[in-house]
């Protein structure tokens, strides 16, 4: 009854017509610059920031939220139309996505991860609204070892990605953990394989590389081949219904990867990136045909989509209930609190109630929203295939390269981005898959921090990482799993 007066006050705020409005303005910016490759929700929030200084603090959360998780429904598009992902867990849309794209079947992947993403979305609200304070409290049992064990687990889920050949996917997994050190040491200061060069001494652009191995490659293989090899569809409402098997499959698959999304998006630091990557990777294994994986499988997009939006709103438990961001959107959405003088803690929901519900409630609505505008544009995208290619690649280029430059303002971060186009052209020639190395290079930094964090926590003793029962749990998790790629290959 409690939860049901909570959501009931909440809703008298976010119900009201300038919630609704500011809702709406949110979300579809999100989903605009989702849209958009390379751009993403941050600068769009940022952008926005100091109109949030003249209207209601209940109403500037609920449009920035809006920006936040509608920049994940848009994020999907281009990575299933083009292979650019926008962002990196979009990256893992790219691998089943794409591949449906070429089949002629795009209006079919845009509305299942529509659907997906709004399965996602849910489960993570009814999280948010039913056990904030309870899971805030299970986020803090993780320690520095917890989190590099949580991120060894992740790597192996990447391996799994990878495909059949173990050691390729590894190779992959070792050259992300390198590219990923990158930059300036956290500890020390010291300047690592940077090569004299200013533009990168704080690591190199995530999304440079995610947008340069997946997608550039893909248009210099196309340029090269002189064809592109996709089939036209004749747009129709009845041409976006997946079959009925494809449902069969769809379901499951989205309840594991909300799951899988939900419990990232409670830990600060895990992210979307890593939960969707986690989500493709059980698909995998659960499938009994894994070697029709990269080739358009539905269960193999929805899951990770369902775990990419329930991962963006569980991220607002530890931000709102421990005042711990999960990413820097987060912490700008904590900043946006603390300009009207609201200070995100233990103490915020029980200082703060009528926003907080105020804010879940606005999550439905947003959410409806987002499946509203998305499903009247999929015919919109789809016709974007019509495009001759040699009239379509250049915009796409000029595209990325905006994307890339409006980051950081970096020229270098152009050219990044160009050489692992190259890079990830010749990888896909010799069969070394592209997303191990993605979601290595995302961990990287967090597994080095919080491995030396650990060690130096337990002065030095790597038992440190085995006494811990659920850093105990994850390494075992990781040792089964290796165990499984290793006799299924000699099986």
């Amino acid at each position: 009854m409690d939860l049901l007066a909570n959501l009931a006050d909440g809703a008298s705020i976010a119900l009201s017509w300038s919630a609704v409005f500011y809702c709406f303005l949110g979300v579809t910016l999100g989903m605009i610059v989702g849209v958009l490759p390379g751009i993403g929700p941050l600068p769009a929030i940022a952008m926005l920031l100091p109109l949030t200084f003249y209207i209601d603090p209940s109403e500037a959360i609920i449009m920035l939220a809006g920006i936040y998780y509608g920049g994940q429904y848009g994020g999907s598009t281009a990575s299933i139309l083009l292979n650019l992902p926008g962002t990196p867990a979009a990256a893992v849309t790219c691998l089943e996505g794409y591949p449906m794209a070429k089949k002629g079947r795009a209006s079919v992947a845009l509305f299942m991860t529509a659907i997906a993403s709004l399965v996602g979305s849910m489960v993570g609200i009814v999280l948010v609204a039913s056990f904030a304070p309870v899971l805030a409290r299970f986020a803090l049992e993780f320690g520095a070892a917890e989190y590099f064990s949580l991120m060894v687990f992740a790597l192996f889920a990447a391996a799994a990605v990878g495909g059949s050949d173990i050691l390729k996917s590894l190779s992959m997994v070792v050259i992300g953990l390198i590219l990923g050190i990158v930059g300036q040491d956290v500890t020390s200061g010291t300047f690592r394989f940077t090569f004299g060069l200013p533009a990168i001494a704080d690591g190199l652009n995530i999304v440079a590389v995610a947008m340069g191995v997946f997608g550039v490659s893909e248009i210099i293989s196309t340029i090269a081949m002189r064809s592109h090899a996709t089939t036209f569809e004749k747009f129709s409402f009845s041409s976006m219904m997946p079959t009925r098997e494809e449902w069969r499959q769809s379901a499951p698959a989205m309840g594991r990867g909300s799951a899988i999304g939900a419990v990232a998006g409670i830990l600060p630091g895990a992210g979307a990136a890593m939960a969707s990557f986690v989500a493709y990777a059980v698909e995998l294994r659960l499938s009994r045909v894994p070697h029709l994986f990269g080739k358009g499988r539905i269960e193999g997009l929805t899951a990770p989509e369902s775990a990419n939006n329930a991962t963006a709103q569980a991220a607002f438990i530890p931000t709102l209930t421990l005042g711990v961001p999960g990413d820097a959107v987060m912490a700008v959405m904590i900043g946006a609190l603390m300009i009207h003088g609201i200070t995100p803690g233990p103490t915020f929901i029980a200082e703060n109630p009528t926003m907080f519900w105020g804010l879940v409630v606005s999550f439905f609505v947003g959410n409806l929203l987002l499946v509203l505008l998305n499903i009247p544009f999929v015919g919109i995208w789809t016709r974007l295939l019509q495009v001759p290619y040699n009239a379509l690649f250049p915009i796409i280029l000029v595209l990325v390269s905006i994307g890339v430059y409006s980051i950081n303002s970096s020229v270098v971060d152009i050219y990044l981005v160009l050489g692992f186009g190259i890079f990830g052209l010749v990888m896909a020639r010799l069969g070394f898959p592209p997303a191990p190395l993605v979601l290595a290079f995302i961990l990287s930094p967090m597994m080095e921090e919080n491995f030396r964090r650990a060690l130096l926590l337990s002065r030095g003793d790597f038992s440190t990482f085995v006494t811990s029962p659920i850093s105990a749990v994850f390494l075992g998790l990781c040792l089964v799993a290796l165990l499984i790629m290793v006799f299924s290959k000699k099986m």
